[in-house]
């Protein structure tokens, strides 16, 4: 669990069913978990090692054919991306179901790439925007978990981060989270709140 009061706590799945299982023992309980087989949780990290090595092939093909914003939409890449959400997503209920665990393991975080060079804009030029999405489950028999939602809207704010960094704007924060909006703290220095 990161701690980050945005993401799903160890009693809250954020609307993924695990059915019903007791958080006070077995793979969910306080004590150690010795002898755990780890072999389905490799198998499903081969295939995503698999699908993702499929998708830099596929797009550095698709990108040969056509431009940035057409190879973005291409059904190929669209179907690879939904792969690895899906495979991201086994992977989460493996490790939940085995270990207990609520892994957050498809975020993306830029080491001081993203943040700004020089001293913030005046209040005046900054402003927040948010984007919001209410999502549910096919009807019909799918592949994917609600849990791969994220990934996908996760992917779409780092290009938006991209777009809005090569339009020559200067992106102070931004994040994507499930269940609540992500909320951007105007007092850093830790200051007095009201």
């Amino acid at each position: 669990m990161t701690g980050d009061p945005l993401l799903p706590g160890p009693d809250d799945h954020g609307g993924h069913d695990h059915g019903s299982h007791d958080h006070a023992g077995g793979a969910h309980g306080p004590e150690p978990l010795p002898g755990v087989d780890a072999g389905a949780m490799h198998a499903v990290v081969d295939e995503l090692a698999a699908a993702l090595h499929e998708y830099v092939d596929t797009a550095a093909g698709v990108r040969a054919e056509f431009g940035a914003s057409e190879a973005d939409e291409d059904p190929r890449v669209l179907a690879l991306e939904a792969r690895v959400s899906t495979l991201n997503a086994r992977l989460y209920d493996l490790l939940h179901a085995s270990l207990g665990m609520h892994s957050e393991l498809t975020g993306m975080t830029w080491e001081d790439e993203a943040a700004p060079s020089e001293t913030p804009a005046a209040d005046e030029d900054t402003d927040e925007f948010h984007l919001g999405f209410v999502v549910s489950v096919p009807a019909a028999p799918h592949d994917q978990s609600i849990d791969a939602v994220l990934g996908i809207v996760d992917n779409g704010g780092a290009e938006i981060v991209e777009r809005l960094l090569d339009s020559g704007f200067t992106v102070e924060g931004w994040g994507a989270s499930r269940g609540a909006p992500v909320t951007f703290d105007d007092d850093e220095d830790g200051g007095d709140e009201a």
